[in-house]
Order: structure tokens, then C-alpha cells, then sequence
């Protein structure tokens, strides 16, 4: 009877021996595993875009500096250019007048025929 009794529970016990075997904690840690790995990726990401988006707000900044600057040069340049510091600087540095109106010859552009048609 004793034998019959070995037999009979031979396999009841313990999980039988093959690739079932700690198949469970394999899926969990696996499904672990990807979640650390999603987890990681997601992170990386948003401290990238938030980096990414710093930077833009300071090259916005920076350009708009730029506009700024330039329309700031235009302006000045537009002064310079104007006949009251021309005529200054001319008189002074070069000694040279503004002619009297008697003296300014107004000449009239030749005008040239324009071509026959065929």
C-alpha cells in the first residue's frame, strides 16, 4: 500500500518540472522592465521639449531684440542722411556752400525717340 500511496502523489506536490516554471514571474517582471522603459522614455522626452522650448523663448527674446536694434539703426541712419548733417559736415569739413538760387542751372533730360514699331 505504501508504494501505491508514492505513486498516487508522486506529482501533486510540486509544479512539474519544464518551461512552466516561474513563466509568471517572468511576465512580471518583464511587463515591469517595460514599464521602467516606457516610464524612462516619457521623462526623457518632456525634459527634452521643456529644454527645447527654454530655448526658443530666449532665441524670440534675443530676435526681438535684434528688431528692435535694427529699426533703432534705420532710424539713425535715416537722420544721418538727411540734408541738415550732410550740409553741416560739408561746409565744415570740406568748405562748401549751398549755391544761391541765381546760381543752380537746371538742365532738362534729353529725351531719345522711341523705337518704331515693326
Amino acid at each position: 500500500m505504501s508504494a501505491r500511496r508514492g505513486t498516487k502523489h508522486a506529482g501533486r506536490g510540486r509544479a512539474a518540472p519544464g518551461p512552466r516554471r516561474g513563466r509568471g514571474r517572468l511576465v512580471v517582471a518583464a511587463a515591469l522592465v517595460a514599464f521602467v522603459g516606457i516610464g524612462s522614455a516619457v521623462i526623457y522626452r518632456r525634459s527634452a521639449g521643456i529644454a527645447r522650448a527654454r530655448e526658443l523663448r530666449a532665441l524670440s527674446s534675443e530676435r526681438a531684440q535684434l528688431v528692435a536694434e535694427r529699426a533703432a539703426l534705420e532710424s539713425a541712419v535715416r537722420a544721418a542722411a538727411g540734408r541738415g548733417p550732410i550740409a553741416g559736415a560739408a561746409e565744415q569739413r570740406l568748405g562748401m556752400r549751398v549755391p544761391a538760387d541765381t546760381q543752380v542751372v537746371l538742365l532738362a533730360r534729353a529725351t531719345s525717340p522711341a523705337p518704331a514699331a515693326p
